[in-house]
Order: C-alpha cells, then sequence, then structure tokens
C-alpha cells in the first residue's frame, strides 16, 4: 500500500503537489470561463468537474497502489475493451460538434479516445518490456505496428485528429527505450511525413481550414480563424499581472469561444497574466522534470517504458495547447491536462501520472 514506510519515502511528493496545485488553478479557470452562463451550481460545470475529480481520485489511489507489473499484466484486456468501445462510439456515439467521439448518459459524456492513451502505453510497454533490449529487427516492429494502427485509424475516424497524432510520438519514445534501432524509427517517421500529402485528402473540411488559418487566420477572420484571434488577444491583454479572476474582458463577455475547454490557456492569460501563465508553465515543467528522473533512476524495463509513455504524452499535450493559444500550432483539439474542463481527460490523466508515481515508488 502507499501508506507502507517502504513505498511512501519514494512517494514523489513535489510531482504529486505540483499537480494538486494545476488542478486547483483548474478549478479557478473552468469556474471563470463558466459563471457567466448563469447556471445554478448544482448544474454548473465546476460541480461536475469536481464530480470527475472524485472519480479520478479514487481510481488514482487504486492505480498507485497496485504494483504497476499487474497493470501492464491487464494491459491487453484493457486495450481490446478500449478499442470495441472505439468502433461503438463510431455506431452508437454521440456527435458534436461534427465529431463523434461520445457515449453520452444523461448529463455524463464519456470519452474513449482519452483512454487508449493509456492503454496504448500499458500494452507496448508490455510487448516491447518483454523483448528485453531484442527490437533489433525489423519484424519485432510488426506487432508494435499493429498495436498503434487500429486505434489511430479508429480515432481518426471519429474525427479526432489531435488524439490520433499524439498517439505517434508516444509510440516512438517507447521504441526508443526499449532499444529499436534508429534507422527504423527515423525510416517511419520519414514515410509519414512524405504520407503528409496524401493525407491532406482524407481530412475534413474544417480540419483543412483550421490548418490553412494557422498559417493566416485573417484569411477567415469571422470562421475558422476567430477563436485563433481572440484567444491571442486575451492572451496579449493580460499584460504583466493580468486584469484579476473573474475580470477577463474576452472571457466573460463571450468573445472567446470554447474557452473552459481547449482554450482555458487563455483565459488563464488574460486574468492572470505573464507572471500567472508563467507560474503554470512552471508547474508543468516542475512534472515533466520529476517525471524525467523517475524515468532515469527506473532500471526495470517495464517501468522504464510506461514512464516514458506518459511523460512524452503529457508534456506533448502541454506544449501543443498553450502553442494552439498563442498561434504557434494549429487548432487540433487538444484540451490542456489537469486544467481545461472534462471529465474523461481529468480521469485519464490522473491514471497515467498514478502510474508514474507507482513506478517511482517500486522502481
Amino acid at each position: 500500500m502507499i501508506f507502507n514506510k517502504r513505498f511512501l519515502k519514494d512517494f514523489d511528493k513535489a510531482l504529486f503537489l505540483s499537480v494538486v496545485v494545476i488542478i486547483l488553478f483548474g478549478l479557478l479557470a473552468v469556474y471563470s470561463a463558466t459563471q457567466a452562463k448563469g447556471l445554478p451550481f448544482s448544474k454548473s460545470f465546476v460541480l461536475k468537474q469536481l464530480t470527475s475529480l472524485a472519480v479520478a481520485a479514487a481510481l488514482f489511489l487504486i492505480v498507485v497502489n497496485i504494483p504497476y507489473q499487474k497493470w501492464i499484466d491487464a494491459g491487453s484486456v484493457f486495450y481490446g475493451i478500449n478499442v470495441a468501445l472505439l468502433v461503438l462510439v463510431l455506431i452508437l456515439g454521440h456527435a458534436r460538434l461534427g465529431a463523434q467521439r461520445w457515449f453520452s448518459i444523461g448529463s455524463f459524456a464519456f470519452q474513449p479516445s482519452e483512454f487508449i492513451k493509456i492503454n496504448i502505453i500499458l500494452v507496448l510497454a508490455g510487448y516491447i518490456g518483454a523483448k528485453k533490449d531484442r527490437m533489433s529487427g525489423l519484424k519485432d516492429l510488426l506487432v508494435p505496428i499493429v498495436l498503434l494502427g487500429v486505434p489511430f485509424v479508429l480515432v481518426l475516424l471519429q474525427p479526432d485528429l489531435g488524439t490520433a497524432l499524439l498517439l505517434v510520438p508516444v509510440f516512438f519514445a517507447m521504441l526508443m527505450i526499449g532499444g529499436a534501432k534508429m534507422r527504423y524509427i527515423a525510416g517511419m517517421a520519414g514515410l509519414g511525413f512524405a504520407a503528409l500529402p496524401f493525407f491532406w485528402h482524407f481530412l475534413r473540411g474544417y480540419q483543412k481550414q483550421r490548418l490553412l488559418v494557422f498559417l493566416d487566420p485573417n484569411i477567415d477572420p469571422l470562421g475558422a480563424g476567430y477563436t485563433i484571434i481572440q484567444s491571442k488577444i486575451a492572451v496579449g491583454s493580460g499584460g504583466l499581472f493580468g486584469k484579476g479572476w473573474l475580470a477577463g474582458t474576452q472571457n466573460q463577455l463571450n468573445f472567446l469561444p470554447e474557452r473552459h475547454t481547449d482554450f482555458i490557456f487563455s483565459v488563464v492569460g488574460e486574468e492572470w497574466g505573464f507572471l500567472g501563465a508563467a507560474a503554470l508553465v512552471l508547474l508543468y515543467l516542475l512534472i515533466v522534470r520529476r517525471m524525467f528522473g523517475i524515468v532515469s533512476a527506473t532500471t526495470d524495463i517495464y517501468g522504464r517504458l510506461i514512464a516514458t509513455g506518459v511523460l512524452t504524452l503529457l508534456s506533448l499535450q502541454v506544449i501543443i495547447n498553450i502553442g494552439m493559444t498563442i498561434g504557434l500550432m494549429p487548432v487540433v483539439g487538444i484540451p490542456l491536462p489537469l486544467v481545461s474542463y472534462g471529465g474523461t481527460s481529468l480521469i485519464a490523466t490522473l491514471v497515467a501520472i498514478g502510474l508514474v508515481l507507482n513506478v517511482g515508488m517500486r522502481r
């Protein structure tokens, strides 16, 4: 158990406290981004986020207390269930904003693509770890490619381009830790880049438009470019100290769409200013640094693979989300971990962090 003194001394308290502070930061931002809707507390976004947080905390404790080797052993089962859910959501799922990604039961919505991020890490850790640095041949990569390819295609069909693309660098990072030859990894990456012009023809119209307005938001300032223009105005207008909590004009006057989900960093920048946004970024950097320390200190290949996968996943989500809110990356619908509103994302992120803490305790 986590309360066992032998494990407690290796429990990374700095990482855990950073996560707690970011979650509190997120609750304040979600409240600010949604309170103008005038909903009663019983129907508010903050209460829904708190409910998800309670579920996430319970699962976090379970994940931390059960040795990570057992989670790897069950990884193929979780992966199979998750893939089945990804198929079902394409048939029975609820569509929002042109994407069919959710199962909805009353006010509760569940997004299975969030959990495939964790399950692909577990199943790849199980396969690559069992090879014990024998990933030297091209044939050894066939199974990992299939394990990646199935959920990648299913998520892409929803469509959820951002989540699908996130799986790829996680896959490459774990292959590198597992001992795969760099020429094979570079070859696969090269083929992926070479296929981009062909891939363009399979994108939905709004996805193409998002990529085009990334290059020049002013080509459609009242359409696809509107959100990114308003986001940059919000972040820039915050100045050094910000306008104050609940005092952001872009936020409170509803100029900024999706400000409680994908563009919540804009709310932070406007209301808390450069100093508040920098503090949030520094907390993320502390988490990344502590996770990197766990990867470096872990001698067990299975544990290193899990920690590497989660580290890659979390750091890329932060970089992509913040990048798209300030116009440095195209809008791809990636939430800001632990801050953006979204129950499934919050639960999946805390479970992933719990796995890394688990590895750190038992390395």
